[in-house]
């Protein structure tokens, strides 16, 4: 594959699913660092060391103006400073290729969370979370993998070890790959809720499944026709699952690539990391996830401020 000269990059952050008071409860902005940065700064502090010059922030609405003033503002300075490209996409439950069902309230899920980015995002970009911390060397490899030519159907995802990806708390949900042997792309991927730890690694409904498995922690590396992908595919969708389901169906992104994967539709390249997820799943974890990142400030994976090294 080749590379392609002076790329642009752009990192696109699903942070609608905060709540609309900011302040006790919000998972997504508790303080984690020493100075009161949250997990979304540590990930946008990678990726701007990974190489990317652009973030796109997903919100709703009717959280901007608290969003711009206790995250935006101060990271679009940052970015700003820096030459990094700053912008916003809304996700809204009306913008909709149908009538919003009756009753409905939950939001439309991730993958109408990235087409909402549609009109801002002209790049290849990456997907990720605004409450999970991934690491450093997920964003090093997925900027090299979007600089370089690819099909247009050729998609990448990080790939997360399940062992690594576990809450001492509770359950979680993850999308469970299987893989192509020799390792380097993922044939199916499957949202698998309620995985919990335990003694011999991990479980789902009290059976045993392998806590070496690959996992999607929703960190996609995509091209920008993916968008067009999605707007046919959210038709399709509001036609047929919201028809059955029309108050909770959702359109995810491991089950929009796990059946495009079924139906030999894209391919998708695992880029492997052994870095260990944080992330606040419950509120017991936090204390964990702010002693991890004291532990990375002290073996000098992160400055004492965090954005004193950009």
């Amino acid at each position: 594959m080749g590379v392609k000269e002076e790329m642009n990059t752009t990192l696109l952050i699903m942070a609608a699913g905060i709540g609309s008071r900011f302040g006790g409860g919000i998972k997504q902005l508790e303080p984690v660092g020493l100075s009161g940065e949250i997990i979304m700064d540590y990930s946008i502090h990678d990726a701007i060391v990974a190489g990317f010059n652009k973030i796109v922030f997903v919100i709703r609405k009717d959280i901007e103006a608290d969003f711009r003033e206790r995250i935006g503002d101060r990271v679009e300075k940052i970015c700003r400073d820096r030459g990094v490209e700053t912008a916003y996409a809304f996700q809204s439950l009306t913008e909709v290729p149908g009538t919003v069902p009756e009753g409905r309230t939950k939001p439309w899920g991730t993958g109408q969370a990235v087409l909402a980015a549609k009109a801002v995002v002209h790049e290849p970009f990456m997907v990720i979370n605004a409450d999970d911390y991934y690491g450093k060397e997920a964003f090093v490899k997925m900027h090299e993998w979007l600089c370089e030519e690819h099909k247009d159907n050729a998609y990448a995802m990080a790939g997360f070890i399940l062992k690594n990806t576990l809450s001492d708390n509770g359950g979680v949900t993850r999308g469970i790959c299987k893989v192509e042997e020799g390792h380097s792309h993922i044939t199916d991927v499957v949202e698998t809720s309620d995985i919990r730890k335990s003694e011999t690694g991990a479980t789902v409904d009290g059976v045993e499944i392998d806590p070496e498995s690959y996992v999607s922690m929703n960190m996609w590396g995509l091209p920008v026709a993916f968008m067009d992908v999605l707007e046919d595919g959210f038709k399709s969708f509001f036609e047929t699952e919201v028809m059955v389901n029309p108050l909770k169906a959702e359109y995810l992104l491991p089950t929009i690539i796990g059946g495009m994967l079924r139906n030999g539709a894209c391919t998708v390249r695992v880029l492997e990391t052994k870095d260990k997820w944080f992330g606040v799943t419950y509120k017991e974890d936090k204390a964990a996830v702010v002693e991890s990142f004291k532990e990375l400030i002290r073996n000098g994976v992160y400055g004492e401020e965090l954005y004193g090294d950009l």
